[in-house]
Parts: structure tokens; C-alpha cells; sequence
């Protein structure tokens, strides 16, 4: 069962995990300091904890207030960690801004698996260029579990998906969909269709094909880009068909996250009618 212990001290050593969270570089140096056991990623709210517990990751610890260590209290009935609790003043001196969710969690990272074992074991895929906006990415993951997407594949330039406002913003659910670096780049488009996928370009190009014109197939892997710069030539070039979803003239394009979700509604859609 879990092992509460009080925490009185900012400065306590076993809740060093936690000290600094809006610190960008403190952060990247303390989270992946080390391999194996010694890298580690945050997730805060009582929502994405309770995500985490349920989730594949090995939870190092818990820091709570009093009135979270209360509403989290029968998802920690078998949870093996320290749970520190300390009061609201105290968390926020420790994270280094007001933490209003009262509830943080850290947790080992794992090794990502092959592009390949994670693309064998869908159906539909997320593919990203370029996505290093962290809310965009977590929303993208959010959609992707909401559509049955069977993993997220990113570019060796994409973000972090276990940064802890891309965890927040997917309300969890990137603990939960499996995602792998897609390298080499754009050479692993190719590879996907060696695999089977029909690969979609999403772009707002005049010239694309309409997303309602495009036919349901076994294994179809939407391509996204950032915003801006959207894909590059190389992987447009990689693609079998560029699709663009129709919108008014007066506006050019959407977020790239609403724009995922609707062309993953339509691509699961036709999915979930031919199960």
C-alpha cells in the first residue's frame, strides 16, 4: 500500500522531483538526467493522475495536498510509493507557482518502442512533423485516443509528448496511446507504406483532394504539420494522396489539432462501419 509521509520543508529532499516545474532548463536537466530509472516525467491534476495509475508507467512518487491525498485516497489502495502530503503552501513553494490542481505525480520513463511495432499494431496512426507546441500536441493526442487512432508516430523534431502541459492538455491520454519516434525522416513514410497504410498529407493546398472524397481503407496514417510551415516538400512527396478539408474562402487554414480531429473523425467513422 502506499506510504504517506507529511512533507513540512520546500527544501525536503524527497520531493526534489517536483522543485522547479515552470524552470524549462532545470527541468530538461533533471527529467532525463541518467538512463533507465534515473529519467522521469510530471503529471499534475487529479484527473491525470488517476490516468497515470491506470496507465503502463511505474509511478516514482506522489506529491498532494491534505484535500487531494483525500480524493485520490481509494485510487492509491495498492500504489507501492511514497505519497507525500504537504499543505498547499508548501506544494507551491515546492513547484515554484500557485499548483491550484494540489496533485503531482512523477514517473519513470520508459524506452520508446519501434516506429515499426507501434505502426504493426494499428490501424490508424498520427504522424507529425515539425509539432513542437506542446498543447498542440497534447490535444492531438487527446483526439487521437477520442477517434481510435492505434499510435502517434513524431518526427525526430516533434515535442515532448511527456512534457508536463502536453500530459495536462490530453487529459492524460498520452499515457495510454502508444507513440514512437518516426526516424529516419521522411524515410519512414516509405516504411509505411511497405506496411500497408495509405498515407494522408493534411494540408490546406487548393490542389488536395477533398477529405469527404476519401475512401475508407484497412490502414490509413494521417500526416500532420505544424502551423505555419505546415509539411515539408519531402513529406508531401513521401504521401499517396495530399487532403485538405473544405472551409470558407475567408479563412486558410485551421489549428493543426481541430484540423486532425475532424479528418480523424471521418478516417474512424468509416473505420467503425467496416468492423
Amino acid at each position: 500500500m502506499a506510504h504517506v509521509i507529511p512533507i513540512e520543508d520546500p527544501a525536503d529532499d524527497r520531493v526534489s522531483d517536483y522543485i522547479g516545474l515552470t524552470d524549462p532548463d532545470l527541468r530538461r536537466r533533471r527529467e532525463h538526467a541518467g538512463d533507465g530509472d534515473g529519467a522521469f516525467f510530471i503529471a499534475e491534476g487529479v484527473g491525470v493522475v488517476r490516468q497515470l495509475l491506470r496507465s503502463r508507467y511505474r509511478v516514482r512518487s506522489l506529491l498532494l495536498t491534505p484535500q487531494r491525498f483525500a480524493a485520490l485516497g481509494p485510487d492509491l489502495a495498492g500504489i507501492d510509493v511514497p505519497v507525500y502530503v504537504a499543505p498547499q503552501e508548501v506544494v507551491n513553494l515546492v513547484s515554484g507557482f500557485p499548483l491550484h490542481r494540489g496533485a503531482i505525480a512523477s514517473a519513470h520513463r520508459d524506452a520508446l518502442p519501434d516506429a515499426g511495432a507501434v505502426a504493426d499494431a494499428a490501424q490508424l496512426l498520427v504522424v507529425t512533423e515539425g509539432i513542437n507546441d506542446h498543447e498542440n500536441l497534447g490535444a492531438l493526442f487527446r483526439n487521437a485516443a477520442a477517434f481510435g487512432a492505434g499510435g502517434v508516430l513524431l518526427d525526430p523534431r516533434s515535442a515532448d509528448p511527456l512534457y508536463r502541459r502536453s500530459i495536462r492538455v490530453s487529459m492524460g491520454h498520452v499515457l495510454h496511446v502508444p507513440f514512437a519516434v518516426a526516424s529516419p525522416w521522411p524515410g519512414l513514410l516509405a516504411d509505411l507504406r511497405q506496411r500497408g497504410f495509405e498515407v494522408l498529407a493534411l494540408t490546406p493546398a487548393a490542389d488536395a483532394a477533398d477529405l469527404h472524397d476519401i475512401e475508407w481503407q484497412p490502414r490509413q496514417a494521417l500526416l500532420v504539420g505544424a502551423e505555419g510551415l505546415g509539411l515539408s516538400e519531402a513529406a508531401l512527396a513521401a504521401s499517396d494522396q495530399r487532403v485538405r478539408i473544405p472551409m470558407a474562402r475567408a479563412v486558410d487554414s485551421l489549428n493543426v489539432a481541430t484540423a486532425a480531429a475532424i479528418a480523424l473523425h471521418h478516417l474512424s467513422g468509416a473505420s467503425f462501419r467496416h468492423r
